[in-house]
């Protein structure tokens, strides 16, 4: 089985900063796309930022130049800082993992971390 660990979020000043960790833990399996996607109240989940096996990066508009994901494969760790943090990015961040284990494709979600930017 292969679980997901979530971990920095909370509330913080608008203008301010946070950063965001997800660990997969488990074994006999190769991770292929990590991500981060966002709910708040009312709204669909979407998309904020994802990162493939070989790096490349794609974010939503609404993030562009403020967020950065990175990875270090080693730890099967995804990150996500937040910069210039503005209250419309409130909302539960829910980490996203794609991998094969034993050749089969499995999606697996974090338990989801609540980020709230005040005015």
């Amino acid at each position: 089985q292969v679980q997901l660990v979530e971990s920095g979020g909370g509330l913080v000043q608008a203008g301010g900063s946070l950063r965001l960790s997800c660990a997969a833990s488990g074994s006999s399996f190769v991770i292929n796309t990590m991500a981060w996607y966002r709910q708040a109240p009312g709204n669909q989940r979407e998309l904020v930022a994802a990162i493939t096996s070989g790096g490349s990066t794609d974010y939503a508009d609404s993030v562009k130049g403020r967020f950065t994901i990175s990875r270090d494969n080693a730890k099967n760790t995804v990150y996500l800082q937040m910069n210039s943090l503005k209250p419309e990015d409130t909302a539960v961040y829910y980490c996203y993992v794609d991998l094969f284990r034993y050749a089969v494709f499995t999606r697996y979600w974090g338990q989801g971390t609540q980020v709230t930017v005040s005015s």
